[in-house]
């Protein structure tokens, strides 16, 4: 699978994330106060999105150390999408309105790289893929063949 191609998907998965995060939020609105059901049903959307990330995006098998550093995807997109914000707002002058969208589009790439590096990154103790035998150089195979060895 090509890096565009786990890059349309982690961005599937975003929307879907966004998608499942609201409607647990004004579900357990309901009878939370808004600040919990916020906490909750982002905790709940992350746990989600971890297993969309694992399977459908990377389709790789999901493991507890993925699991545990899973949540630096959401931090690094914190990080970029607060920093936006605020160059935009105070060094370029936009409107704190679109800001964040702003801001939140170019976190997209640098999210999805920290996303590929904790999802593809071997497990400790898993042995690495065995390495694809090397082809033999084109001169000394045609040379074995015409007996000039």
């Amino acid at each position: 699978m090509t890096v565009q191609v786990q890059m349309v998907r982690f961005a599937l998965v975003g929307v879907v994330n966004t998608g499942t995060y609201y409607g647990l939020y004004l579900a357990l609105l309901t009878w939370l106060p808004y600040v919990a059901a916020h906490v909750v049903a982002f905790l709940l959307s992350m746990v989600g999105s971890f297993f969309l990330t694992s399977y459908f995006t990377y389709r790789t098998r999901p493991t507890w150390r993925k699991f545990l550093l899973f949540p630096l995807t959401n931090l690094a997109n914190f990080v970029v999408t607060t920093s936006g914000v605020y160059l935009l707002v105070d060094v370029l002058h936009f409107g704190s309105r679109y800001a964040p969208l702003i801001a939140a589009a170019a976190a997209i790439p640098i999210t999805f790289v920290v996303s590929r590096t904790i999802m593809l990154r071997p497990d400790r103790g898993t042995p690495p893929a065995p390495a694809a035998p090397e082809e033999p150089p084109v001169e000394r195979a045609v040379a074995g063949r015409s007996g000039n060895g």
